[in-house]
């Protein structure tokens, strides 16, 4: 064994240590139990307020009711925020991490995910209304927020702000950004027999021209891949369920019935299949990271409260869409049976292709897996640099860009596993502070609500 090998797997072995407690039973508790608690607490607004906040994210409004006219504060539009955000979220996790949390846990760990995002609808919605709330202008009269400034402002605790702002800088170079490039050129070297570090290269260059740009360009590519990778991965996923209407059924009897099982962690704490769940749910939709909010802290609105509706969309989008189809596609397919995680990275193309008719599904996965990692890169750069921004000021900009975007081939030409496992541990660190924040200041988000209800309830005895 080479050097370089017995590193890595040393690296490995710490990082494997370090997961299993941040992945611990407290860890996922508090995640589920902050979405519930909030959930209870906001008397399930993610359910009676998703039609209108389904609307108010993707149908442009002209009214200032809208909350995104010239004259609300803000430096992008509500749907713009949303595109950053979905650009973070809807990635890799989608499409590998599903499959891995199916592999790794069972086809219950699907079921946990959908848990995970319904209650973390209103975890994403509570970061959100904080965000704009304790929002303030930076060096350049650009708006800067998240949980870093709603937990030194709103509690007072400066030194778990500076904790998140490290961990956020931090996961920002894995999950947004190796975790991403990797799974994009395992996919590609495994589809088209592409060397890893060609795909780098090419990814490498593209997300260098489009970060270097800023928020603005960052906004204006999302919005331009984000409706159509969605759209585009969607569309295929229907296919696939209405040619294979048959299975079904199964597949969602399957998913159900092996998340309540003993070895789902009913006979114990948290067991496998829970943990899985909830790690990979996370993983895709954020609720609870605290990175979402960064980008809504930037939307044009009049209320907090309208931008945390548009936020808590892209939980909703994410994982009880898009996870869906891909979930029930592994699970129709059976090649989980037997798997191991490294052939999670390529289980999804491989079910694609045997239930997609004809012989190009494995093709099909390859091109949304590219523009999905891409605007998840895209997203996730803009995350690290604002938390970087918050501890060191505008010097470290510049230097910022220039190391996420070198480290994007970094994550292309390494091992999967070790890949996903820094992205994990990560995950869980920046979740901590976060969700200390959003129960500490759960009573600011109550009285938010309460106030903007109100404004609801007059808007419709008008017809708006």
């Amino acid at each position: 064994m080479g050097f370089a090998d017995w590193f890595g797997d040393w690296i490995a072995q710490i990082v494997g240590t370090i997961n299993g407690f941040v992945w611990g039973p407290i860890m996922l508790l508090l995640i589920v139990g902050t979405g519930l608690f909030l959930t209870l607490r906001l008397k399930g607004i993610q359910f009676t307020q998703l039609g209108y906040a389904l609307k108010l994210a993707l149908i442009p409004k002209k009214s200032a009711n809208a909350g995104g006219s010239k004259h609300a504060a803000g430096d992008i539009s509500h749907f713009q925020a949303l595109m950053i955000a979905l650009a973070a979220t809807i990635g890799t996790g989608n499409i590998v991490g599903v499959a891995t949390a199916i592999v790794m846990g069972g086809p219950g760990a699907a079921f946990w995910m959908w848990v995970t995002a319904l209650v973390g609808m209103a975890t994403k919605y509570s970061e959100a209304v904080l965000a704009v709330h304790f929002r303030r202008k930076d060096d350049k009269g650009m708006m800067v927020g998240g949980p870093m400034y709603y937990i030194e402002q709103g509690m007072g605790w400066k030194w778990l702000a500076v904790l998140f702002a490290i961990f956020g800088t931090v996961a920002s170079f894995g999950i947004g950004n190796m975790s991403q490039g990797n799974s994009v050129a395992a996919s590609i070297s495994t589809s088209m027999g592409v060397p890893t570090w060609i795909t780098g290269i090419v990814l490498t260059v593209f997300v260098g021209l489009v970060i270097l740009g800023g928020v603005r360009w960052i906004a204006n590519i999302s919005s331009l891949i984000v409706p159509f990778m969605a759209v585009f991965y969607f569309i295929g996923g229907v296919v696939i369920l209405l040619t294979n209407i048959e299975l079904v059924p199964g597949a969602f009897a399957t998913i159900l019935g092996s998340a309540f099982t003993l070895e789902a962690g009913f006979g114990g704490l948290v067991g496998t299949v829970i943990r899985y769940g909830v790690a990979r749910g996370v993983f895709s939709n954020e609720a609870g990271l605290g990175s979402a909010p960064i980008a809504a802290a930037a939307a044009k609105t009049d209320h907090a409260c309208r931008q945390g509706l548009v936020s808590m969309t892209g939980t909703f989008l994410d994982t009880i869409i898009v996870c869906t189809i891909t979930a029930l596609t592994v699970v129709m397919s059976g090649l989980y049976v037997g798997a191991n995680s490294d052939q999670a990275a390529s289980m999804t193309s491989a079910a694609f292709t045997a239930l997609l008719p004809g012989n190009w599904g494995g093709m099909f996965v390859t091109i949304a897996l590219v523009f999905f990692a891409f605007s998840t890169i895209l997203g996730w750069s803009y995350y690290g640099e604002k938390c970087l921004y918050y501890l060191a000021g505008a010097r470290g900009r510049t230097i910022y860009r220039i190391i996420f975007t070198a480290f994007v081939f970094v994550g292309c030409t390494m091992k999967i596993g070790l890949a996903w496992d820094i992205s994990d541990t990560f995950n869980g660190l920046m979740a901590i502070p976060n969700l200390i924040g959003l129960l500490a200041l759960s009573g600011v988000v109550a009285a938010q609500t309460k106030d903007f209800l109100k404004i609801r309830e007059r808007e419709k005895a008008e017809g708006k």
